[in-house]
């Protein structure tokens, strides 16, 4: 079964934007962080990013879980990205929302 962290970023628009300007232009940064950590043979993306109620997901995978678990916490302290991530470990098998939960950003 091959590892999987989902990072759960609260769905919070960030403050202080123009009127008309995307709410959410932290998923883009965290995006393209993620591509740049898979492009360096760091981790790899799993799959697309998806919101998931009051939480937009990101999934990664093919290293350790320490060091998923250390990308992720890269994730939460990115400037822009809202407090109170948390990730989810789990496997390829596991049924859907099962997993170990972790504050992030791990000490």
């Amino acid at each position: 079964m091959t590892s999987i962290v989902e990072i759960h970023v609260p769905l919070i628009p960030t403050p202080g934007l123009d009127p008309g300007a995307y709410a959410f232009p932290w998923i883009d940064q965290v995006e393209d962080f993620l591509v740049d950590m898979e492009d360096e043979g760091a981790i790899e993306v799993y799959d697309d990013g998806e919101q998931l109620g009051d939480v937009y997901v990101f999934f990664i995978t093919a290293a350790t879980e320490a060091s998923l678990l250390t990308a992720a916490s890269r994730v939460a302290t990115l400037d822009g990205v809202p407090t109170g991530v948390f990730a989810v470990v789990t496997d390829d098998g596991a049924p859907d929302g099962t997993g170990r939960r972790i504050d992030l950003p791990v000490a």
